[in-house]
């Protein structure tokens, strides 16, 4: 007996099935792409056409990744999202967390400036701010299994569950901020160790630190 993909009757046809890592790919390059003709065209001038044409992509697929042309911002602002969350799970308990994320919050600068400029369009686009929301109330309850683990607390523990929504207020309000304090000096992007950013991460680090500290014994 034989197995593998066959081509005669009876046999399978077609392509293999596209696996769950290069939907992710493919999402990710499509998103690049709608980001910068959102940047230069606006979002109500950017078409579900232009935006297949430009990721080399059917409509149809398009389509099929996403639910509408404000969705495809979704996979960039979660590169940023993830990053973040990467930062919490391999913060080590002895280390100051202002360094930590200066050598560990590891974003390109090419996505960062993408990731800004989607959170700047999100101020008069309500459909895109409602989406950069939805991924964030998605990330807290990832940040509140981060910080129960870190603080020896299930992560429906109300402590924690305040916490994480703390932790998710502090990081879109200072990304917020900080998209706006880029849109003045763009060539700031250019070296994310720069002071504006290591100022941006010393204001995250001074937020965080006392939501990620032990809380007091309670009766």
């Amino acid at each position: 007996m034989t197995t593998g993909v066959h081509d005669g009757p009876g046999g399978r046809r077609g392509r293999p099935p596209v696996t769950e890592e290069q939907r992710r790919r493919q999402r990710l390059a499509i998103s690049r792409e709608a980001v910068e003709l959102f940047r230069r065209h606006g979002v109500t001038e950017t078409t579900g056409e232009q935006i297949a044409r430009a990721a080399g992509v059917s409509e149809r697929t398009l389509w099929r990744l996403f639910r509408a042309k404000e969705a495809c911002v979704e996979p960039l602002l979660s590169v940023s999202l993830d990053a973040f969350t990467e930062v919490l799970r391999s913060w080590p308990m002895s280390a100051e967390l202002g360094e930590h994320l200066r050598t560990a919050y590891l974003v390109s600068s090419e996505d960062m400036r993408a990731v800004l400029a989607v959170v700047r369009m999100s101020r008069d686009e309500p459909a895109i701010r409602a989406t950069w929301l939805v991924l964030h109330e998605r990330a807290e309850p990832v940040f509140a299994a981060v910080l129960g683990g870190r603080l020896g607390l299930p992560a429906e523990d109300p402590t924690i569950r305040v916490r994480a929504a703390a932790v998710n207020a502090a990081l879109r309000v200072l990304t917020d901020d900080l998209a706006w304090e880029v849109a003045s000096d763009p060539a700031v992007l250019d070296d994310l160790s720069g002071p504006m950013f290591d100022e941006h991460r010393a204001r995250l680090a001074e937020e965080l630190r006392t939501l990620t500290e032990l809380p007091a014994r309670r009766a």
